[in-house]
């Protein structure tokens, strides 16, 4: 099994920056594609960034341009940093190993193979 723990969410004004970690540990990390999803209340769970294993990344029109997710191959760790944040981007981020690296849409519990408990943001 992988076991994934994220870290490093807070509270920020907007236009502040915050770079999201997520831990993993487990067998074939490193293959797999990753990615970061946020649910804030009313709302659905919407893949904001993935990358897979060769590095190809994917973003949701909302956060192109200000989001980047990059990975530590050695170290296990998936990283999210997010710049120029907005209050919009309010929301618990989690980390899943994911099926695709679609993003933009809903992740429902068949497209994650496991996701971690969340990290939460918020921008005021």
């Amino acid at each position: 099994d992988v076991q994934l723990v994220e870290s490093g969410g807070g509270s920020v004004q907007a236009g502040g920056s915050l770079r999201l970690s997520c831990t993993a540990t487990g067998d074939g990390t490193d293959s797999r594609n990753m990615g970061w999803f946020r649910q804030s209340p009313g709302k659905m769970r919407l893949g904001v960034a993935a990358i897979d294993a060769d590095g190809t990344t994917s973003y949701a029109d909302p956060v192109k341009g200000r989001f980047a997710i990059s990975k530590d191959n050695v170290k296990n760790i998936l990283y999210l940093q997010m710049n120029d944040l907005k209050p919009e981007d309010t929301a618990m981020y989690y980390c899943a190993a994911v099926r695709g690296i679609k993003c933009g849409s809903r992740w429902n519990k068949n497209y994650m193979y496991y996701r971690g408990k969340g990290t939460q943001v918020t921008v005021s």
